[in-house]
């Protein structure tokens, strides 16, 4: 296995910049493990493949305004911070653009300088040095995060977002993640609405999504890559959900990569027909060859070449199927990434 083995060329104007609306009229690739077929659908069309007594899972994660501007306390030089994880309460792992001379115990005054009256102000203080050119900052009040932060879009989106809460999804409720669970941002209401109706369970879990997720993967060999760990949460009254729906033979269907993740590791930790609550850090990196335990089904977006996104989908669905789909998702002109189109694997 090599990395090179997950790489495609995608035309750079099949990077979609913007969302479609209304959110599920995107695009939706179903590919059919069993029968090796591929149908082209729209997203509304979800609920013809699940039924009575089928168990989709969400990450109920909402991204946060993790994007800082300030200015050093001591110099008044402009600083840009970026955050990556929260460690604990006020705590932070973060990315500081020019704030490569920060030493530990640099402060940096964070304010709205758009307001016109004296805006509250945010103190960020480096108290720790990770790996890789990381900080690890404390926060003088995180409640201000919601005032004076911006949510972070995905590097290769450079078209602004009119409304940030577009890259949210519609049943977002855990503050947490930097990153949105992209493929739940084609569900609306009224969709979710329809599925209930038809007997399908509506869980929600939560996993904290790091910048990670976009990371492409820079070692040849991608077991030598390592994984950053993210923070995930699945209730007493979810996993005993999924525990009789595991031993009643019910499909679990994962929405998002993020859900799958978590949902594994519950099920790589504990028996899967009898799994209890979780909270803590997941850390499973799943490859080709892994052995799926808890997730029957899975809808996902196109992720980029080289990436974990993409190895953990390969790993589901095997390498020369998805090779297939995404070249027939290309050549039928399908809008890829964060606000892209749809794929639903059975």
């Amino acid at each position: 296995m090599r990395t090179a083995d997950f790489d495609y060329l995608l035309p750079p104007e099949l990077i979609a910049q913007t969302p479609v609306e209304p959110r599920d009229s995107s695009r939706l690739m179903v590919l059919n493990r069993g029968q090796s077929s591929i149908e082209h659908r729209r997203f509304h069309d979800l609920a013809d493949y699940l039924g009575d007594g089928d168990v989709l899972v969400f990450n109920e994660s909402r991204v946060i305004p993790a994007r800082l501007h300030g200015r050093k306390v001591d110099s008044g030089g402009r600083v840009e911070i970026l955050l990556l994880r929260r460690l604990e309460n006020g705590i932070w792992e973060a990315l500081v653009k020019r704030g490569k001379r920060l030493p530990i115990g640099g402060q940096v005054e964070i304010t709205d300088e758009s307001e016109a009256a004296a805006s509250p102000c945010l103190i960020a203080e480096v108290v720790g040095q990770g790996e890789g050119g990381v900080k690890v900052i404390r926060l003088s009040d995180e409640r201000l995060l919601a005032e004076l932060g911006k949510v972070p879009l995905p590097p290769y989106i450079s078209t602004p977002l009119s409304r940030p809460e577009r890259y949210q999804t519609v049943y977002a409720r855990v503050a947490g993640s930097v990153a949105a669970p992209t493929a739940g941002l084609h569900f609306t209401p009224e969709l979710l609405g329809s599925l209930e109706k038809k007997g399908v369970r509506l869980l929600f879990v939560s996993l904290h999504i790091g910048l990670d997720t976009f990371s492409p993967v820079r070692e040849e060999d991608p077991r030598e890559h390592r994984i950053h760990r993210e923070y995930g949460v699945v209730s007493t009254e979810v996993a005993e959900e999924l525990s009789a729906a595991r031993r009643q033979g019910r499909r679990i269907i994962g929405v998002g990569t993020t859900t799958v993740r978590l949902l594994e590791q519950v099920a790589q930790l504990f028996t899967p027909q009898s799994i209890p609550p979780f909270t803590g850090w997941v850390g499973l990196y799943i490859l080709p060859g892994y052995h799926f335990r808890m997730v029957d089904a899975l809808v996902t977006n196109f992720h980029l070449p080289r990436s974990t996104l993409l190895m953990l989908v390969t790993a589901f669905a095997g390498k020369k199927f998805i090779a297939n789909a995404y070249q027939e998702a290309i050549t039928a002109g399908y809008r890829f990434y964060s606000f892209g189109d749809a794929m639903l694997i059975l």
